[in-house]
């Protein structure tokens, strides 16, 4: 069996993966703090809503592998996969569902820590734009679902682990040098994904967290002037 050397993960794909593994981190540790430390955990919000933005356009625009509709985990894809007929190159079938499964998880958890409340001094940047009531029930939803994020990323942890050391498929290595050696015949490099597709993600994100932090509401009144003596 000849193995070649050949391109998977484009640099975007990676950049994305592990910031935004050290930024979950930040926020995860910057919600428990709570206090002052609620305007980090504010600000590294809006940049996971950047890069979760930026990933769903990359997921269309992006390089071969990084694109949704190759790693989509169709029934079919799933069966054969389960029966070992499953040949792709970059994301496995039960790997994609827990790819999806983290980024719906994510997506939803920025968008309501955008309402969220700490019934203290904390209110997301978007919190004037819903009742008090719906705050609440965002910010309960937005605290519960820390531990299914946490869940997952255990599960994602532990798969990577058990397909590099047990399997001896190295899953980590790839996304560190975007590199991976394959049969010769399965050969077919990432394609796509230029500097104008990099462009057009980027834009996006940054409106996005524009958007995000408050960008089309209307400014505050000016502070009332001081009273005269």
């Amino acid at each position: 069996m000849t193995l070649q050397s050949i391109r998977i993960w484009d640099g975007p794909t990676r950049l994305f993966h592990w910031s935004l593994a050290l930024l979950v981190l930040v926020a995860f540790l910057t919600g428990l703090q709570g206090g002052n430390w609620m305007v980090w955990h504010e600000r590294t919000g809006l940049a996971i809503l950047g890069l979760l933005s930026f990933r769903l356009v990359w997921g269309f625009v992006g390089s071969t592998y990084a694109r949704f509709a190759d790693f989509v985990p169709t029934p079919a894809r799933i069966l054969a996969y389960i029966q070992g007929r499953w040949h792709g190159l970059g994301h496995n079938p039960l790997g994609a569902l827990s790819v999806f499964a983290l980024l719906a998880v994510l997506v939803f958890q920025v968008l309501s820590g955008l309402f969220a409340n700490d019934d203290i001094a904390f209110r997301g940047p978007l919190y004037d734009l819903v009742s008090k009531g719906v705050s609440n029930d965002l910010s309960g939803l937005h605290r519960q679902a820390i531990w299914l994020i946490g869940a997952l990323v255990a599960l994602h942890i532990l798969a990577a682990l058990f397909y590099t050391l047990v399997r001896r498929q190295n899953l980590i290595r790839p996304m560190v040098t975007g590199m991976k050696s394959v049969e010769s015949a399965q050969a077919k490099p990432a394609q796509g994904g230029g500097l104008l597709a990099l462009l057009v993600a980027l834009l996006v994100a940054a409106l996005v967290v524009w958007i995000g932090a408050g960008g089309l509401l209307p400014p505050p009144p000016p502070a009332a002037p001081p009273p005269a003596w």
